[in-house]
């Protein structure tokens, strides 16, 4: 099968993945599932996987290049282990990026996210820039009739992180309370529109993307500004003294520093995004008592639940395809960010 592979770790990003033909996956397990991948979407995470920010956790020796990222992946079942009974080859499937176990007391309550056997296609082990892929039982969900694995590709992480942290916010705000976005991409333009229609809160959209600041317009935002150097004043006179709770999709380049500034007296920050690291005074912690915590992709049962929002018509991804063949491309767009939204690789 086809394949782009990564040889190399390069914190400049001058790198590019190879195109080649190597061996298709094949059913070791009576739990797995092989998806022939329809589509696959491209995640600032394979930017800083490459960058080799996740090689002290993943990959400490570099004995796992090469490899294929990917970790949000949609497509059809193509082959099945003898265990498997809830999908059959040629069900449409979308694919939650974590392999879990299903049986660990974690899995138990419902957290996969936190599976003490947890596997990660596309981060650690082979993922879905290829044309097909494999995962376990624990991660497929059938697609809802006429909803195609093109369409909901990056929801399987971008759109879960982003509804996982949207929900979360979704109950600390009453009516008429404020949510601040930082970061309209591929996230945050799915945040903006599960918040649209899962609570009353007044929603302001941050991107220094002109195309990013219409697209926020175009899904509903209350409030859209420029993240300039008058910010944090701008958003404190809008929301009269700060933001109820604010989403840091970026978390680097000095938006981890700004974010906690935008809240209220009581106010929560949600880092979503990562790559820089936050500074806070203690006095500024205890004085204004708020909070500030991490947000990590989401279980299964909420990419069930943001399927059922997709399905309705509620939740939709913005993209831009390419073919696995210009994934490079892809890539080098992403990081000069040419495009809004998300990208996605079609093999």
């Amino acid at each position: 099968m086809k394949a782009a592979r990564l040889y190399e770790y390069d914190p400049a990003m001058n790198v590019q993945l190879k195109i080649e033909d190597v061996k298709a996956p094949t059913i070791n397990s009576p739990d797995e599932v092989i998806v022939k991948v329809g589509a696959a979407g491209l995640c600032r995470t394979d930017l800083h996987i490459i960058e080799g920010v996740w090689q002290d956790i993943m990959d400490v020796e570099g004995s796992l290049l090469p490899y294929v990222m990917g970790h949000e992946n949609a497509g059809w079942v193509e082959d099945v282990g003898s265990n498997v009974t809830s999908v059959k080859p040629g069900d449409a499937v979308i694919c939650h990026p974590h392999r879990s176990c299903g049986i660990c007391l974690n899995c138990r309550y419902g957290h996969d996210m936190y599976c003490d056997h947890g596997l990660f296609p596309g981060l650690g082990l082979d993922g879905g820039f290829a044309e097909y892929f494999v995962t376990n039982v624990s991660s497929v969900i059938k697609l809802n009739t006429n909803i195609t694995p093109l369409e909901v590709a990056p929801m399987a992480d971008a759109g879960i992180t982003a509804y996982r942290a949207a929900k979360r916010a979704s109950k600390m705000v009453n009516p008429g309370g404020y949510v601040l976005l930082l970061g309209i991409g591929g996230l945050g333009h799915i945040a903006l529109q599960v918040l649209k229609h899962t609570c009353g809160a007044r929603v302001i959209a941050v991107d220094r993307e002109p195309a990013a600041q219409l697209l926020a317009k175009e899904l509903g935002a209350d409030i859209v500004l420029d993240g300039g150097h008058d910010l944090i004043e701008q958003a404190k006179d809008l929301t009269g003294g700060g933001a109820h709770v604010a989403i840091d999709f970026v978390g680097e380049h000095g938006t981890e520093n700004v974010c906690w500034k935008l809240l209220r007296q009581g106010g929560e920050l949600i880092m979503v995004g990562y790559g820089g690291t936050v500074e806070v005074p203690t006095l500024d912690l205890v004085a204004n008592e708020i909070k500030i915590g991490g947000s990590l992709v989401g279980d299964y049962t909420e990419l069930v639940e943001l399927m059922e929002m997709n399905a309705d018509g509620l939740v939709k991804m913005h993209q831009t395809e390419y073919s696995l063949d210009n994934i490079n491309q892809a890539i080098d767009d992403f990081k000069n960010r040419r495009f809004t939204g998300r990208g996605v690789i079609v093999p």
